[in-house]
């Protein structure tokens, strides 16, 4: 039997919207979510194009009880396809969102990309995404030190 932590409720929302070039992708997705004042969802969709990126992915850690957690930001520049964002729009403890986000990309070779979004990456030409609002679940984060973050904490709401 597996071990998990389950909730279950219904999209109530989806909203669509499109962001500029120069727009910070993370901030810009944080933007929307304030916006419409969605604590609880997930991306359902975001493609376009990027002005480079920046990422994590796991490696072995040995600071961390786990033994793994995320390394140091991975970089890549030029002209970036985002071919796929997907995540979780949750909140902390006081409220305030908190996204959890993954990112899928391709550089100008097909070489493909993906990881943790990491701050700093920007839109080049648009990036259009969908979040649908999730009832029903109260989808917070909380810290696991055993695991050395924030992680997923559904609940019934």
């Amino acid at each position: 039997m597996a071990d998990l932590e389950m909730a279950h409720g219904s999209f109530s929302k989806v909203i669509t919207f499109r962001l500029k070039p120069g727009t910070d992708l993370e901030e810009g997705l944080l933007e929307a979510c304030k916006r419409e004042n969605i604590k609880n969802g997930v991306i359902v969709s975001a493609i376009g194009s990027l002005d480079g990126a920046s990422f994590f992915d796991v490696v072995e850690r040995a600071d961390l009880k786990s033994g793994y957690g995320y390394g140091e930001p991975l970089t890549l520049r030029g002209p970036i396809e985002l071919t796929g964002l997907s995540g979780l729009v949750c909140h902390d403890n006081t409220g305030a969102v908190n996204l959890h986000v993954h990112i899928s990309m391709s550089d100008r070779y097909g070489n493909a990309y993906g990881g943790h979004l990491a701050p700093g990456t920007k839109v080049l030409i648009t990036v259009d995404a969908v979040i649908a609002e999730v009832s029903g679940v109260d989808m917070g984060r909380e810290l696991v030190p055993e695991l050395g973050g924030l992680l997923f904490a559904p609940k019934q709401a």
